[in-house]
């Protein structure tokens, strides 16, 4: 167990309330159907669309629409979604990784690009900026789970890595392929996860300014809200000042 690990995965999502939260259920939704498209629809035979069903739950997502993704995933008429990762550098050389579901790839590359290229950046081969990454796996809990000591102890008897514990909650990292046998421990344990997923977690940061943070965080801003894009991560730093100026901005 490395102790308290220094990184942070700050994500920033703009717009209203409620069009965030639809746009949130559309991708959980995708990945569900993906998910099930790819294995079995049961979720007790199927692990990636156990862990995409209870990451819906987590987000407090009807049950219907939930039952409508893996409905959708058995007929006929199921768009082909094709899982790409794109790699690239931001403002300030800030690493920069995003995972797309996309059923036309030359409107995701193209949009993808265009964020970089606006932002000052540019996109790089597959590879470019991953090997500065780890795969891991990623469980996040609530402040109420417990203590920083009880979430830890439960952590290390599930078998995890790392544990990042804050005001905000409970962050552990598992080894990539222990994330569901871990996540089961800890639901033992603690109760259900806030989320249990897959990540990058960057190896090192890369300091940025004011100014740089700035363009980084709009550059992920709209990523994220591009409909195709799943996921994103980047491995800036930025000291606490700063993060709450921009954050109150």
């Amino acid at each position: 167990m490395a102790g308290h690990s220094q990184f942070k995965n700050i994500m920033h999502r703009k717009g209203r309330q409620d069009s965030v939260r639809s746009k949130l259920f559309s991708k959980l939704a995708r990945e569900i159907t993906v998910a099930a498209k790819a294995g079995l629809p049961d979720p007790d035979m199927n692990p990636r669309l156990r862990l995409a069903i209870q990451n819906a739950k987590a987000q407090s997502m009807p049950k219907d629409n939930i039952e409508r993704a893996i409905k959708k995933a058995m007929g006929g008429d199921t768009e082909n979604y094709e899982e790409i990762r794109y790699e690239g550098y931001g403002p300030g050389g800030v690493a920069v990784i995003v995972e797309a579901l996309t059923d036309n790839r030359n409107r995701t590359a193209s949009n993808v690009r265009s964020y970089f290229t606006k932002a000052g950046g540019a996109l790089g081969e597959t590879g470019s900026v991953s090997f500065m990454f780890d795969r891991v796996g990623e469980i996040v809990y609530p402040a109420g789970a417990g203590s920083a000591d009880k979430v830890m102890e439960a952590a290390i008897e599930a078998g995890a890595e790392d544990v990042v514990s804050d005001e905000d909650g409970h962050t552990i990292y598992t080894a990539f392929g222990d994330l569901g046998d871990v996540s089961s421990a800890l639901e033992a344990s603690l109760g259900p996860a806030e989320s249990v997923k897959t990540v990058w977690k960057p190896q090192t940061g890369t300091p940025v300014d004011e100014e740089k943070a700035e363009s980084v965080m709009k550059l992920i801003g709209n990523l994220d809200e591009d409909d195709d894009v799943q996921n994103v991560y980047a491995n800036y730093e930025v000291d606490e000042a700063t993060l709450a100026k921009l954050s109150a901005a």
